[in-house]
């Protein structure tokens, strides 16, 4: 029998890279005119869903500065767009994320 649950599906990234889920902006209203979803910027912050190992420097593994769960500003420009379950993350290397925020 189904049961109403979905299961997680887990991502794992390689070596240095970041799987963040953007931060969805409020929806705004400037002078009373409607933006739509096309004229609106992507979002620069999300939070971290999970972390790879780390990059090998030297045959030495170098670890990650970031955690999951923290929330990140990254470049406008940054990584890969990818829908997992009906859900947009995006994959970035370490070095993309520009600051931690909190």
């Amino acid at each position: 029998m189904a049961t109403g649950t979905k299961a997680k599906l887990k991502i794992q990234p390689l070596a240095d890279r970041v799987v963040v889920k953007p931060l969805e902006e409020t929806e705004q209203m400037r002078g009373g005119l409607y933006i739509p979803d096309t004229a609106k910027e992507k979002p620069q912050q999300g939070e971290v869903i999970a972390v790879g190992p780390g990059r090998l420097e030297k045959g030495q593994r170098v670890p990650m500065d970031l955690k999951v769960g923290q929330r990140v500003l990254y470049g406008k420009y940054a990584g890969t767009e990818v829908t997992i379950d009906d859900e947009q993350l995006l994959i970035i290397k370490e070095s993309d994320v520009l600051a931690v925020i909190g």
